[in-house]
């Protein structure tokens, strides 16, 4: 799986614009939120809703390999199900929490840095669909944690949990 079809594959399940007021990210298209265009668009904070609103699809996946492929450090994974199962979950959950996740599943130190060890410890991985399927179990307990400590979260939930289901049927 390239980072390509990674991206097709987050883009399927990140509409078009967005601005519920539930969302912490606040107003979003493709997925991006309007700080993250704003940090793209070289602004001084987030985009207006009206910019997020305009995005452009080749900026999005711009985006989305900067900011949650190559900046984070995810590009040295070559396993397409870890890297799609860690990406994704950046996407959603930050790619701090995504990384630590990886590391957990992984039983190294946690720090949410995709360093050398954790670079080693994956690459002398010999069960990669074991170690996407330990980051989505992680995910799945934190999209409960999310949701039992901010209610307001709940009209997410159905989808949070039918992507992450989505993923752990591709494994």
């Amino acid at each position: 799986m390239t980072d390509d079809d990674i991206i097709d594959y987050v883009l399927r399940f990140e509409g078009g614009f967005t601005n519920n007021p539930a969302d912490h990210g606040g107003p979003t298209n493709f997925g991006i939120t309007a700080a993250d265009y704003g940090r793209f668009l070289g602004l001084k904070g987030p985009a207006s809703a009206e910019q997020v609103s305009n995005m452009s699809r080749n900026d999005a996946i711009a985006i989305y390999k900067r900011d949650y492929i190559a900046q984070p450090g995810f590009e040295p994974i070559t396993d397409g199900s870890v890297k799609l199962a860690v990406v994704d979950s950046g996407v959603l959950f930050g790619t701090s929490r995504s990384t630590r996740w990886l590391q957990q599943a992984l039983n190294i130190k946690v720090d949410g840095a995709m360093g050398t060890d954790t670079l080693g410890a994956l690459s002398a991985c010999t069960d990669m669909p074991k170690l996407a399927r330990g980051i989505l179990a992680l995910r799945f307990g934190a999209i409960a944690d999310i949701v039992a400590k901010d209610r307001s979260q709940l009209i997410f939930l159905r989808g949070w949990v039918s992507r992450a289901t989505s993923l752990l049927n591709m494994l």
